[in-house]
């Protein structure tokens, strides 16, 4: 007997010890039931190849894995009520959905965790009861297997929490008790007391005040049950403590000896916010093992229980096509196919390449062609050097900003006062070669530097939380700036930092007076909503060169919106206009840092439920403060990173992976198992805001071929799944004469709800009806 038969028969026996196995054990749980025929699992061919689906029945499987299963089976996967045992002990018993975990369910950990209540997609999502191995109970609302919304969690020492949740943390109106009675009602922010709030002891005493990483910090107010009180400013730097207290005549000795700090010491020390356990592994990392019938082979998938196929170690048995679909097996490409077929073609170039199909329209939906990953690009821009026409502008520049940035000024309160905004509040300095006695000697030519509103902009860098000594080696440090290759449409041109974190934009005079009018409404903006899509300003300067030229360069200094660990695939701005609304490039040119328009958009675009509705809030607050400043033409730049891709370049469906291709080993990508230790680890969530790194799901769309003009196209089903970068840009354009004018042009050749020159109001209802239509919540 061979070594290859002989391991061939090792490991048959196995995978039978294996069912064996699993049989009893599922016995032991389930009891005893009939199983259904094998021959009832598989799909009936006709005499044309194509296949008729079963009805759902009820079925009992043990997989060769080892897996268990037995309820409702519908089209190779669980579908209705179902229960499924994994082999490490871990059991789902529940509502099924094509294979996904759906509806109200039980899931139960070996370590004796348990959760019971709502799935959405594979992931604890709804009302539910998680109760911990260690005892810990948590009732409420979930969101992506995370603590989110309104809960009560009872701790095994004690302890319990009722109130608010964000991200599987504390966040929000809160009462936390402690065992011995003392509680504390307030304000929470990342599973920590921070706000204001108020502690109660048992003992009568009770703190009210302001919060800080758990301990009083700032005003408040500490209480005696005898009347007696202490109000001040609290700190646990005993120098930074500072108050008065007011006995009552009774105990005038005693408070007079009162020390402050023994509330840090020795009241609250005793009082620490219980942590919980944290879950080992999550329902949605689960793999599921189906059977899919092809072509009269059963071939074993191994499957997450929120629906995708694994990309992993079972890869060996996945034979599946990339485009499965109801094409009768027309047209239809595997991996084996001859790679002269395939033709990287945009969506707008394929009419007349595809017979027609019937999708309860008259007008014909075309197929799509795979897509790939563009063109990457190393490093965007050219690099400033000596010796380029822009040379000596950058080392004046980048003198300024040292100058600005590192002047000595008082600490910035958030508050501040309306001359700060005055259009006149701006501060000339002069930059001779030889230097002042305020300004370092330098290489250049003599020039002047201005700054406008510097205490504004001081203020929005703090409130963005940009460090000053970042902010000033990004600008100015050894490394040059980039410009990019060539102007915008406006006539600007943009540069970048070398680490991509700011973009600097010539601007005119024009833009410069319309930020000065609207500074003081998007100062109070930004600062109102932290989560706020509009472009992020950090600063607004001057260059004026001295001698006979007298050039001023006016600039503003943003945040760039891609500056990210990974790769930007794909870029869109959208406006919601279609006029010139394309971009004239073939597929085959088309680079990562191309620009694409509203008619080259070929997906839509889905968030999380709870994303998707702080989108909504934010675009109509955005879009509210831009139509009160009379501001238009807009637009939403939106950034995607494709997160699988095989070693050719083509683009991986979240519903497979091209078989036998290995994992693309690009730029960083965050990977399923990512994800799942992401939801593990709630505290990585900070790096995820509301458009930035956003994982989301992008729904691939074709255009029909009589829709030359067609904004959102048709979805088809085929998803991807995708890190999302977005954000508001363009917003220093106001409705002057010259936008007028072009309304009124244009409205005389074409449709005037096709151009991008219209009213404030009209393009920010326009815009937003647009918007709404590209992003949706992921049902």
């Amino acid at each position: 007997m061979s070594k290859e038969q002989s391991g061939m028969i090792k490991a048959w026996e196995a995978t039978i010890r294996r069912t064996q196995a699993a049989k009893k054990r599922a016995n032991s749980i389930f009891g005893t039931i009939s199983i259904t025929h094998a021959d009832e699992e598989s799909e009936e061919e006709n005499d044309n190849g194509s296949s008729t689906k079963l009805e759902p029945y009820h079925t009992e499987k043990i997989l060769p894995n080892g897996d268990y299963y037995t309820g409702q089976w519908h089209d190779n996967f669980p579908n209705g009520q179902g229960k499924y045992l994994w082999t490490d002990g871990c059991m789902y018993v529940g509502e099924w959905h094509k294979g996904k975990t759906m509806g109200k369910g039980r899931f139960s950990w070996p370590g004796g965790a348990t959760y019971e209540g709502e799935f959405k997609s594979g992931y604890m999502d709804g009302i539910g009861t998680y109760t911990g191995s260690n005892g810990d109970t948590y009732r409420g609302q979930w969101v992506m297997n995370l603590k989110h919304g309104h809960g009560v969690k009872s701790y095994v020492n004690g302890d319990w929490y009722d109130g608010l949740w964000r991200r599987g943390l504390q966040e929000g109106q809160g009462r936390y008790q402690w065992k011995d009675g003392n509680y504390y009602m307030g304000d929470w922010k990342n599973g920590v007391i921070c706000g204001k709030g108020s502690f109660v002891w048992t003992n009568g005493n009770t703190y009210d005040g302001y919060w800080e990483d758990g301990v009083p910090k700032g005003q408040g107010t500490f209480k005696w049950p005898d009347g007696s009180f202490y109000v001040g400013n609290w700190s646990k730097d005993p120098n930074e403590q500072n108050g008065t207290c007011y006995p009552s005549g009774s105990s005038l000795e005693d408070k007079l000896e009162w020390d402050p700090q023994d509330v840090y010491n020795v009241y609250l020390t005793d009082c620490v916010v219980c942590q919980g356990d944290k879950v080992s592994i999550l329902p949605s990392q689960k793999k599921l093992a189906v059977w899919n019938s092809s072509k009269g082979e059963d071939k074993l998938r191994r499957m997450s229980v929120d629906g995708r196929v694994s990309v992993g170690v079972e890869r060996a048995f996945d034979r599946m096509n990339i485009w499965e679909g109801d094409h009768g097996g027309e047209d239809n490409f595997d991996s084996g196919s001859d790679p002269g077929n395939r033709r990287d073609l945009a969506d707008n170039d394929l009419s007349g390449l595809y017979g027609d199909q019937d999708h309860g329209s008259s007008s014909p939906l075309p197929r799509s062609f795979p897509l790939r990953v563009p063109k990457t690009v190393k490093m965007q821009g050219e690099t400033i050097c000596k010796g380029h026409k822009n040379y000596e502008l950058m080392l004046n520049l980048q003198l300024g900003i040292r100058h600005s940035v590192g002047r000595p000024a008082p600490a910035a309160s958030l508050d501040l006062k309306a001359s700060a905004f005055d259009p006149k509040e701006k501060v000339w300095t002069r930059f001779p070669p030889e230097g002042t006695k305020y300004t370092p000697p330098h290489q250049s030519c003599e020039f002047k530097w201005k700054d406008y509103c510097p205490l504004v902009f001081r203020t929005l860098r703090k409130l963005f939380k940009v460090d000053p000594a970042d902010y000033m080696i990004s600008i100015c440090g050894n490394d040059a700036l980039r410009e990019l290759s060539s102007p915008g449409k406006s006539g600007s041109f943009f540069y970048l930092t070398n680490d991509d974190r700011y973009m600097i934009k010539t601007m005119k005079k024009s833009e410069v007076k319309v930020l000065i009018r609207m500074l003081a409404a998007y100062y109070n903006h930004v600062r109102a909503f932290e989560n706020t899509l509009v472009t992020k300003f950090y600063g607004l300067h001057c260059v004026k060169l001295t001698g006979p030229i007298q050039k001023k360069v006016r600039f503003i200094i943003m945040g760039n919106l891609f500056c990210s660990e990974y790769a930007i695939h794909r870029r869109f701005d959208l406006k919601g206009s279609s006029l010139g609304r394309n971009t004239d490039k073939p597929e085959s040119e088309i680079e990562a840092t191309t620009i694409l328009k509203d008619l080259d958009l070929n997906f839509v675009f889905r968030l999380q439920n709870t994303w998707f509705q702080e989108f909504c809030r934010q675009v109509d607050r955005d879009c509210e403060l831009l139509e009160q400043e009379r501001i238009m033409d807009y637009s939403l730049l939106v950034g995607l990173h494709f997160r699988d891709a095989s070693a050719s370049g083509d683009l991986i469906p979240s519903e497979g992976q091209s078989p036998g291709e290995p994992e693309s080993e690009g730029a960083p990508r965050l990977s399923r198992a990512d994800m799942d230790q992401l939801l593990l680890d709630p505290s990585s969530w900070t790096r995820i805001r509301l458009g930035v790194n956003m994982p989301a799901r992008a729904e691939r769309t074709v255009r029909r071929n009589d829709c030359e003009a067609q904004l959102v196209g048709e979805p088809t089903g085929e998803y991807y799944d995708v890190i999302m970068f977005f954000g508001i840009i363009d917003i220093l354009q106001d409705y002057d004469i010259s936008k007028k004018l072009e309304h009124a042009y244009k409205s005389i050749q074409y449709d005037p709800t096709s151009i991008s020159a219209v009213d404030p109001k009209q393009y920010s209802r326009r815009f937003r009806d647009f918007i709404f239509k590209v992003f949706s919540e992921d049902d």
